[in-house]
């Protein structure tokens, strides 16, 4: 079981270092405060959250890989050591672990056409001009 947590948590901060980088980051650093501040103070843990996103996003532009994981090591021991002292925040981090088999598969059909394709998960507050279509 012991081992099983330390992947969960090996797998839960590469998920963490994706999830700062990304437009998700403003859902889920309070439900990973809450979680990871269970045994201190919630404000401190949340804190610590963005000072190592800052740090994140200060190596990517630098492309740093050394301090990109080390920010990901660093919350790798975090989670194990809450995994470890509390298996029961398995539950609690599930959104931190990647869905098995989950994969997107598009296909385009119809006419060539020159115009534009947006895949994505959700669009909001987006507007799109386009040309009208020229007739021959």
């Amino acid at each position: 079981m012991e081992a099983e947590l330390v992947a969960l948590a090996a797998s839960g901060a590469s998920t963490l270092i994706t999830l700062m980088v990304s437009d998700a980051w403003a859902q889920t650093k309070t439900r990973l405060a809450a979680v990871l501040g269970r045994t201190g103070d919630e404000r401190e843990t949340l804190r610590e959250l963005e000072a190592s996103r800052a740090v994140l996003v200060s190596a990517l532009a630098e492309a740093d890989d050394a301090t990109v994981a080390a920010v990901e090591g660093e919350w790798r021991a975090r989670l194990s050591q809450l995994l470890l002292a509390d298996s029961s925040c398995v539950e609690d981090l599930h959104f931190l672990a990647p869905v098995p088999g989950y994969a997107v598969h598009n296909n385009i059909t119809g006419r060539v056409q020159a115009g534009l394709l947006i895949q994505a998960g959700r669009i909001e507050r987006s507007t799109f001009h386009t040309l009208p279509e020229q007739t021959a």
